[in-house]
């Protein structure tokens, strides 16, 4: 039997299944016209950004860094371009095969190995090592045309700093090295990590640190158009860098080479200021070291040889080394018997050769005494025993306030970071620096040697040095500055730094006169006298030769029995022209004896260069040197005639 179809039945279910299909459709592309709007009108700044990062590559532009120059425009420190081959070692999958496969396409040291092997210590896997450096062209074509064995190898041009003097003034100029964790979290704290993107360097010693925000500059930025596959296709704009100003130093680099040479291979420190403005004129630590062996990344071998030799050649031993003052300190000890009234310039002490105090005695340098001294005499013939005496007088507590208010014991605030504070006794030190009550006590005997410069006094030279300027300049103290100007990168404007105010003292007048009178007479008549003999002109100085380590007071000195560390140090202290001095300084030569032989002779030099323009001849440069000119030995040249500037020796690191 033939079942009719109900047609209207069926005609609704289909037009209800259009009505819900259509409904879907509508709902799907409402949802897509809301994905539409959402992405094209609420994301839109969002996902144009996206696009464009996908697109484009914002690339650091990392400035060069600023030059540093002496007072007359000498280039101590520069820039130059060359090429370095580096490795990325989380994009490499066997470090050493790589490496062993790149030696047979350029020259690998062993000493390029163990210095990447250090870089990969102190630094993350991810960065771009230097391998090699200052690759040639020929270099450079070889492992470009083979580049797609390497991945993650590639060549950068980096610009790599230069100090042309190589080791001269190494310990002001500084260096610069790769940037450690230590100072990437301090970039950080300072808000400055934007200007250090793309930089790997930083500023490490002396000036390179001190000044490390005026001579890095500013870093610009490049947009530039990439493919797919990340190579940059075409620069879209730029926001050139700002190269770091050019820092001026008051430094006399050829002062400083002349007095780094007459040092020779003995240790030692030499300050020299200007007593009107506290410029450093020169400022030498002995040995030193080549900054250049630091600019790729020092290998490991010459750092242990810089670092355990026991000359110690990356102390600086002008702004860091302590040592006792001692007859240097003789001229301050009287003038601060004179501002106290302990003493007067006519009294006069009875030296038999020695100063009992209980049952110690302490010796006077000269066997038999001086007879009677006045002040004018204890500092010409440098008595012992006038100090003695004046020590036991005075107290420890007096000459701290003293000696404290010529800038012995603090800081002088030199514009470079690391400055040692030095020690200057006191009965308020001895409490703080002791924990056992019985060492706490300070003793009436501790305190006679404080008159010579030993005991427990320790100062820097550029303390010593400034106190000598203080004295020159008639009690008016300048904070010691390296640098007087900076020069704009860009405008080429250079910018005087200003000269600090000037601390006065209040000393007397008359009392400083005396002591400068003194201090005449010492290299006219006195200890110094052999070595300023026909000199062109007048200047006032003292020796001083102070103990490594103490001996007992029954004890004769003989330095032919001690070991040559243990041996006294030779130190110096002048300033010239005698009537408006212009230099002061202030020297110690380690373990080398007498200060009347050994530091004199080189002040004498260093005035005559400042003050006539004369230079040592190559004899009288080798005599001093070794320790063996007393007096001056020949004719010396006049500065023009020296050549200059010295060449260049080859890099190495100081004997271990």
């Amino acid at each position: 039997m033939t079942q009719l179809r109900n047609v209207d039945a069926e005609l609704k279910r289909f037009r209800h299944r259009v009505f819900v299909f259509t409904m879907v459709v509508a709902g799907c592309f409402f949802l897509l016209f809301l994905r539409l709007v959402y992405l094209q009108v609420w994301r839109h700044e969002d996902l144009l950004a996206q696009a464009e990062s996908n697109r484009t590559a914002i690339v650091p532009v990392v400035p060069n860094r600023g030059l540093i120059l002496d007072r007359n425009g000498v280039v101590l420190a520069s820039n130059y371009s060359a090429y370095t081959l580096e490795i990325t070692p989380s994009k490499s999958d066997n470090l050493e095969q790589t490496i062993d496969a790149l030696s047979k396409v350029v020259d690998i040291s062993a000493r390029d190995r163990r210095r990447f092997k250090k870089l990969m210590e102190e630094s993350r896997t991810f960065e771009s090592l230097p391998i090699r450096s200052r690759l040639s062209d020929a270099e450079v074509a070889r492992f470009s045309a083979q580049r797609f064995r390497f991945p993650g190898v590639e060549i950068k041009a980096r610009l790599f700093r230069s100090y042309p003097f190589g080791e001269v003034a190494s310990h002001v100029i500084g260096y610069i090295g790769r940037i450690n964790q230590a100072e990437k979290e301090d970039i950080e704290q300072a808000d400055d990590q934007a200007n250090y993107r793309g930089t790997e360097y930083i500023g490490k010693l002396g000036v390179e640190q001190s000044y490390e925000r005026q001579l890095h500059g500013t870093t610009g930025v490049q947009h530039v158009e990439t493919s797919a596959g990340g190579r940059a296709m075409r620069r879209l704009s730029s926001n050139p860098a700002t190269p770091g100003d050019t820092v001026v130093l008051s430094l006399d680099i050829k002062l400083q080479h002349l007095v780094e040479q007459m040092y020779g291979e003995r240790r030692g420190a030499f300050v020299a200021l200007d007593p009107r403005s506290g410029e450093v004129l020169a400022f030498v630590s002995k040995p030193t070291f080549d900054p250049n062996m630091f600019v790729d990344g020092i290998d490991v071998e010459n750092w242990q040889q810089l670092n355990q030799s026991p000359d110690k050649p990356l102390l600086n031993r002008a702004l860091r080394g302590t040592y006792p003052p001692g007859s240097t300190y003789k001229p301050f000890m009287a003038l601060a018997a004179l501002e106290t009234g302990t003493r007067t310039p006519d009294y006069t002490v009875s030296d038999p050769g020695y100063f009992m105090f209980g049952n110690h005695r302490f010796r006077d340098d000269k066997e038999g005494g001086h007879g009677r001294v006045n002040m004018y005499l204890s500092i010409v013939a440098s008595c012992d025993t006038y100090y003695y005496t004046l020590a036991n007088e005075m107290g420890v507590d007096t000459i701290y306030e003293q000696m404290h208010r010529l800038g012995f014991g603090d800081v002088t605030g030199v514009d470079i970071l690391g400055e040692a504070r030095g020690l200057l006794p006191s009965t308020e030190w001895k409490r703080r620096a002791y924990r056992k009550s019985e060492l706490q006590k300070w003793y009436a005997g501790e305190t006679i040697s404080l008159g010579i410069g030993q005991g427990y006094n320790a100062f820097t030279m550029l303390q010593l040095a400034q106190a000598t300027a203080t004295l020159a300049n008639n009690g008016v103290r300048y904070p010691p500055r390296l640098i007087s100007a900076t020069v704009d990168a860009v405008s080429g404007v250079k910018t005087p730094i200003p000269v600090p105010q000037p601390v006065k003292l209040g000393l007397f007048q008359a009392n400083i006169d005396t002591i400068r009178d003194a201090m005449v007479g010492v290299t006219i008549a006195g200890t110094s006298a052999r070595a300023f003999a026909g000199a062109a002109y007048t200047s006032g100085g003292k020796t001083g030769t102070a103990q490594a380590v103490g001996l007992g007071q029954s004890e004769k000195y003989d330095a032919s029995k001690i070991a040559e560390h243990l041996r006294d140090h030779a130190l110096y202290i002048a300033y010239a022209p005698a009537d408006n001095p212009t230099i002061a300084l202030a020297m110690v030569v380690e373990n080398a004896g007498f200060g009347a032989e050994h530091a004199a002779p080189i002040a004498r030099r260093v005035l005559d260069y400042w003050l006539v323009g004369k230079y040592p001849n190559d004899a009288d440069m080798e005599a001093v040197s070794k320790g063996q000119a007393a007096a001056p030995i020949g004719v010396p040249r006049n500065v023009a005639d020296v050549v200059w500037p010295p060449p260049r020796t080859a890099t190495s690191a100081a004997k271990p």
